[in-house]
């Protein structure tokens, strides 16, 4: 059995509000050049709000850590911060501003959870069904082709 190799991408910074729009963008750029377009919305919306959550409470500073993976068919996004605390989803109150951060995280991924790291701080980290990879083809060998012919999907695994 071939396996695939896994695909690796890590971003540090400061979790300020000018530096999420940036890896907003790098996460991006780098899912579109993995060819994973359909995960973009997800992956951009779960780590802006687990950036967010270092920005407004991670202590003593806001350094972190930013990681995606593509290992098997599954997208890890995952945010290390110094923060030894580990987050709680909370139930927001109906006309509260802030507070469904992880609750968003959970709803758009697949899997979501917290690794403790002691004092060094925590990781947080959801995941995403990657779907397959698909390429045109001709309908018929392009050797000896005389004419055009139409093209189909086909699924590359």
């Amino acid at each position: 059995m071939i396996s695939k190799p896994s695909r690796h991408c890590t971003v540090e910074l400061q979790a300020l509000p000018s530096r999420i729009r940036q890896v907003r963008r790098i996460i991006s750029a780098q899912l579109r050049y993995w060819h994973l377009d359909a995960l973009i919305d997800q992956a951009a919306l779960g780590v802006t709000e687990l950036l967010t959550n270092v920005h407004r409470h991670a202590e003593p500073d806001k350094g972190c850590t930013v990681e995606i993976e593509l290992l098997l068919e599954r997208l890890t996004v995952s945010v290390h911060d110094h923060d030894p605390r580990l987050p709680v989803i909370h139930e927001a109150e109906p006309m509260a501003t802030c507070g469904r951060g992880l609750a968003m995280v959970a709803a758009v991924s697949e899997s979501w959870g917290v690794r403790s790291q002691g004092s060094s701080g925590k990781v947080v980290w959801f995941t995403l069904p990657a779907p397959e990879p698909t390429v045109t083809v001709p309908l018929y060998p392009l050797y000896g082709m005389t004419k055009k012919t139409p093209a189909r999907s086909a699924v590359v695994g």
